[in-house]
């Protein structure tokens, strides 16, 4: 499903139940990864206030639901992206929050738990395509606009340049979105791919994690400088959140809300109170 379908559906979904009870409904999307890290924030919210409902449908992606936010049928965006000016110009409206790890993982019938930034920019390059016992390597890769991409690219101008060899090769697979990845990653053989740690610690995969450097993807580690790949997250909103919305993002900065970010992978940005 392209994002401009998968927009309409959003919106016939959410619009749809535009009614008299809407105050009591809070519609949220974003980024997959960033969903993820919602799972235990809602289910707490949820227990607490069994009156108000919250939708959140299949991960629109991050541009994707800023845009159906910007349409009116989303409440709250969770993105790994900055801003755009021209989403700013609309309306939109970003809150940092934090930050989770990106780490790449394999399949679990690959026999390894650790790889180095030459390695990368071997596998990107396709110069390696097969893992050291001779099963075959299946790269995975995420679209050329999307975060994980740019974050991967960040890492070296080495590693940048194999990205770029990477995408031009045909054959490829592409996973559009975070869920995607994971499930292809998931069901290949000797599939190599990159997730964030709080999909790795909330929604518990079948995958194999892979160190990077030697480092082990962690928020101490990400604190401390010494694991470079993190993906971000904020909240975006409009002049228009409703009530509901707005105090269930009270309590997503509460220091219950935060306690339970932290515990999905997440390094809570220094701006937000209470933050270590």
């Amino acid at each position: 499903m392209t994002v401009i379908r998968a927009i309409l559906t959003v919106i016939l979904i959410f619009g749809a139940f535009r009614t008299a009870e809407a105050a009591d409904v809070i519609r949220i999307n974003g980024s997959g990864s960033a969903l993820d890290m919602m799972t235990p924030i809602v289910a707490a919210y949820r227990k607490a206030n069994p009156k108000v409902e919250i939708r959140m449908a299949k991960p629109l992606g991050s541009s994707g639901a800023i845009k159906a936010l910007l349409a009116g049928v989303l409440d709250i965006v969770v993105s790994s992206k900055p801003l755009k000016p021209e989403e700013a110009h609309q309306g939109a409206v970003g809150r940092e929050y934090g930050k989770t790890p990106l780490l790449f993982v394999t399949n679990m019938d690959v026999k390894k738990d650790n790889i180095t930034l030459q390695e990368l920019k071997d596998i990107y390059k396709g110069n390696t395509i097969t893992w050291p016992d001779g099963k075959p390597l299946r790269l995975i890769l995420r679209p050329e606009g999307d975060i994980d991409t740019q974050i991967i690219r960040g890492l070296s101008s080495g590693l940048d340049a194999a990205v770029s060899a990477a995408t031009k090769r045909r054959g490829m697979v592409i996973a559009v979105t975070d869920p995607d990845l994971v499930e292809t990653v998931a069901k290949t053989s000797g599939a190599l791919g990159a997730a964030s740690l709080s999909t790795m610690l909330v929604t518990k995969p079948r995958l194999n994690p892979l160190s990077f450097n030697g480092t082990r993807a962690s928020t101490t580690a990400l604190a401390a400088g010494s694991y470079p790949l993190a993906k971000e997250i904020r909240f975006i909103t409009t002049s228009r959140t409703s009530a509901a919305a707005a105090k269930f993002l009270a309590f997503v900065y509460s220091a219950k809300g935060r306690a339970i970010a932290e515990k999905s992978g997440v390094l809570l940005d220094p701006s937000v109170k209470g933050a270590k």
